[in-house]
């Protein structure tokens, strides 16, 4: 099979289509057909290095929406021919979901949503579980005040719309090119970071703003960013944290629902074939992608 490795650091261009042999399951897992899967961030860091795992072939892609292919031992409810979706954690694997099979743990799949083809359905796991933990986090009730920093990005879009689902009163921080957006995902109010935003019970971080987000949350509240280990020191009485995402399989199947009852919009901004992965990290290095680059082998 085809797969999508680094077997040096470096920019797109290190990127290689590379013949794989087809990985078997194991106890606990299922083979997944790879339908789409979503390019995000977190592969570009991988690809340059900034996880570790030099001297090693390093497979790419963490989600992934496909077919059950093969079911390993004690392979749970999972049948062969189920539509599923799943988070492929890892930073440093031998083999990712940008390949034409991935085999995940079953306790990581859910039910891909119904209402969504592969390539929107792809999008779901890394940044939705992402942004449902980082909220998690915050503890927020219904009625307090949230910020979201990155709140067009992929992460922050699904924040928003999780945060106005339970009540939670919340201001996008984004571009002005992007108010009508944050909007439509549900955002009570709009502003831009040079705009002085004013405080919020809770930031979320999506932006990687660090210490000038921590600036908008009020005396004793919470801020939560998106990178581990990255977070800014506690000040004021400010509870500090970031979330490191969990391959949650029953969390991911709620969110699929929340696709299927209009709560979540799933964003692809381009799709690109398998052979083309150097292309797809070149676009995403320029920036200004709004929804996912999803590569359908």
């Amino acid at each position: 099979m085809r797969a999508a490795v680094v077997t040096e650091f470096g920019g797109p261009e290190v990127v290689e289509i590379v013949e794989s042999e087809l990985p078997e399951p194991g106890a606990r897992e299922v083979r997944i057909k790879v339908a789409a899967a979503a390019l995000n961030p977190v592969d570009a860091g991988v690809r340059a290095g900034f996880f570790g795992g030099a001297g090693r072939r390093i497979g790419l892609g963490w989600d992934v929406a496909g077919t059950v292919d093969a079911v390993g031992v004690d392979g749970g409810a999972w049948s062969v021919g189920d539509e599923v979706v799943a988070l492929h954690y890892g930073m440093a694997k031998p083999l990712g979901t940008h390949a034409e099979y991935v085999v995940v743990d079953t306790d990581a799949v859910a039910k891909a949503p119904t209402t969504a083809d592969a390539a929107h359905a792809a999008t779901l796991p890394l940044n939705a579980l992402t942004a449902a933990q980082a909220l998690d986090l915050l503890e927020l009730s219904v009625g307090q005040s949230l910020l979201v920093t990155g709140a067009a990005g992929a992460v922050g879009g699904f924040a928003v719309q999780l945060a106005a689902h339970r009540g939670i009163e919340v201001t996008a921080v984004a571009r002005e090119g992007d108010e009508e957006l944050v909007r439509s995902l549900g955002a009570a109010r709009f502003t831009t970071a040079e705009a002085a935003p004013g405080e919020a019970d809770a930031v979320l971080d999506a932006a990687f703003l660090g210490e000038r987000a921590l600036e908008w949350v009020r005396d004793g509240g919470a801020y939560v960013g998106v990178r581990p280990g990255a977070h800014p020191a506690s000040v004021r009485g400010v509870r500090t944290t970031a979330v490191e995402v969990d391959a949650d399989g029953a969390r991911l199947a709620e969110l699929s629902r929340l696709v299927d009852e209009g709560v979540l919009t799933l964003r692809v901004a381009e799709t690109y074939g398998l052979d083309e992965a150097a292309k797809a990290h070149a676009r995403l290095a320029e920036g200004g992608v709004r929804g996912r680059l999803v590569l359908v082998p």
